[in-house]
């Protein structure tokens, strides 16, 4: 896989443009999950339960993702996914979901939970 950004000169290959957008499949959660170091970027995180489950983001304080982290949500179980925070008095959470700071993802919907400041996150994606 390569590393960007290059270097200036760099020739990009078809193996490493195919390589770009590829994810690492985690073991699907049975049960409500908070995210954690090795989740961001080119991980897939499958949350599978046929009643509802919860994906939590932490406090900072818990364990402190760099500002732009993108953590992708999959649910490809019946129940339904709420993402939220851990500590939602701390962290923010915010999308254009029914209830905002808790926005779900029915089965085979999928989400990106991007960090934009301190303790701040952004839903986007499948998300009611």
């Amino acid at each position: 896989m390569p590393t960007f950004p290059g270097n200036t000169g760099d020739v990009v290959t078809s193996a490493m443009w195919n390589g770009l957008p590829a994810f690492t499949v985690q073991t699907a959660k049975t049960a409500d999950y908070t995210a954690t170091s090795g989740d961001e970027y080119q991980q897939l995180v499958q949350m599978n339960k046929a009643t509802a489950v919860a994906f939590k983001l932490p406090t900072d304080a818990t364990y402190n993702f760099a500002i732009g982290t993108v953590i992708t949500v999959l649910n490809i179980g019946a129940g339904t996914v709420t993402i939220s925070a851990v500590t939602p008095g701390t962290t923010t959470v915010l999308s254009a979901g029914a209830v905002a700071a808790s926005p779900t993802l029915a089965q085979y919907k999928t989400a990106a939970c991007i960090k934009t400041a301190a303790n701040a996150w952004y839903v986007v994606g499948s998300i009611a």
